[in-house]
């Protein structure tokens, strides 16, 4: 039968293809195979994924059998509700060889079969230390492969759903961080510039920041990634969402004005005079003088859900209903955060929350699977919450993994088959690693 693989290509393919997709190398191999091994994402044996098998492991829930049983087609055509029994059947058939991580804005359909959830950070810290071989991460794109990076030797990381990315994390692309580095070369800034990337960025753009003296930060610890940086050099370039950014330098006292937004699609025409010196164009719609004279670089990238959120929504908010306490994500604009009564991080909101009276009613500015949710749990003790923004903000990226993609994701494991493996080149890795361990020296 044919066969569609993600692996290292053999020798001797019928069709091959490779290419690099955010610090993964990615070879496409179309070959006509009756086997092939699990350990590269094919192969029909369970004792060759290293399961635990037993005499029914090639037989998924629901009794399915024949070439094209795990073919994706199959799963997306029936309804939601069909898949809660094949995936139980094939989590109990797993075992401890596999686990589920749920990020706090997925689907609840998705995320009440999650062995843990949390966000991004937290996620992949603890998947790494759990015996699982196999992660499946319901999440998007980068936090996969943060996943691959911080796991131990020999777990692989699944991604259910290939298209579900996080269009924050696509609003940096490494060959337009690497000219904007060159330019910076140019105009002899390099050497005063630490660069930091949120937590939601591509193993490419960590390892950037790990191999030019920068780390990663999260939303809770951005203001102390700053602190870092400012004690190692002159100014700070902030990658890639500006708003989290901008307010952590607001926090610290930066002036406005000495954070300047670098944008990559923004080509300033004529040349660049630093001095006597002749620098050409530079691809940021800033000027030499205006980027000299910053501490802080901010890249034009922001989170498409948290973008939404307008300082209007937030005086609607308080006209409605006096008294309500306003928490937002420091994901939202800045003219929001002014606003707000607190910032703070998934994690921080849901503490506010927690640590509140009963009786309080909080508008949260944050995705609304995660607001929904807090609604209903903290229904009993009497608190209200509603959203910020009543239309609904929903990370549509994080919606693509359904039920579908994690029973057909699960049952392919079953059969032995790894699909969607995230896999980080090692060089990326190695890097990205160390701009992570440098965020542990913020403890």
């Amino acid at each position: 039968m044919w066969r569609v693989k993600l692996s290292t290509s053999p020798s001797g393919a019928s069709h091959e293809a490779g290419w690099t997709e955010g610090g993964i190398e990615v070879n496409l191999t179309i070959e006509k195979s009756a086997a092939a091994s699990p350990e590269a994402g094919g192969g029909d044996s369970p004792q060759g994924a290293g399961l635990d098998a037993g005499p029914d492991m090639g037989m998924a829930a629901g009794q399915l059998a024949g070439s094209d049983a795990c073919s994706l087609d199959n799963y997306l055509s029936l309804p939601d509700h069909s898949m809660d029994g094949r995936i139980a059947a094939a989590r109990e058939q797993l075992g401890a060889a596999a686990i589920i991580l749920g990020h706090h804005y997925q689907r609840d359909e998705v995320i009440r079969f999650a062995d843990f959830t949390g966000d991004s950070y937290k996620l992949s810290k603890t998947a790494a230390k759990t015996e699982a071989k196999y992660i499946l991460f319901c999440g998007v794109h980068f936090m996969a492969e943060s996943a691959d990076v911080l796991g131990r030797d020999g777990q692989q990381v699944i991604l259910p759903d290939l298209n579900a990315g996080c269009s924050m994390a696509d609003m940096a692309e490494i060959s337009q961080v690497e000219a904007c580095w060159e330019a910076l070369e140019r105009l002899r800034l390099s050497d005063e510039i630490i660069p930091i990337t949120y937590m939601n960025s591509t193993a490419a753009i960590k390892a950037f920041c790990g191999e030019h003296g920068g780390l990663v930060c999260t939303s809770s610890n951005a203001r102390a990634a700053f602190e870092w940086a400012f004690k190692r050099g002159k100014r700070i370039l902030f990658l890639p969402d500006q708003h989290l950014g901008r307010n952590t330098g607001y926090a610290m006292g930066i002036p406005m004005d000495e954070m300047v937004v670098w944008d990559p699609w923004s080509i300033q025409l004529g040349s660049i005079q630093l001095g006597s010196v002749q620098l050409g164009t530079i691809a940021s719609g800033q000027t030499a003088e205006r980027l000299a004279a910053s501490r802080v670089l901010l890249w034009k990238g922001h989170c498409a859900v948290h973008q939404r959120f307008l300082p209007g929504h937030v005086d609607q908010a308080r006209a409605k209903y006096p008294g309500i306490q306003v928490i937002v994500h420091p994901e939202c604009r800045w003219e929001v955060c002014q606003k707000a009564d607190a910032l703070g991080s998934t994690e921080q909101l849901i503490a506010l929350v927690e640590r509140a009276p009963k009786g309080t009613m909080f508008a949260i500015g944050t995705e609304i699977h995660l607001v929904n949710r807090l609604a209903r749990r903290f229904a009993a003790e009497g608190k209200r919450i509603i959203t910020l923004d009543d239309t609904g903000c929903l990370c549509t990226t994080m919606y693509r993994i359904s039920p579908h993609h994690l029973a057909w994701a699960l049952e392919n494991l079953v059969e032995g088959r790894v699909v969607n493996r995230i896999a980080v080149r090692p060089q990326v890795k190695h890097w990205a690693r160390v701009a992570l361990d440098r965020m542990l020296e913020l403890a």
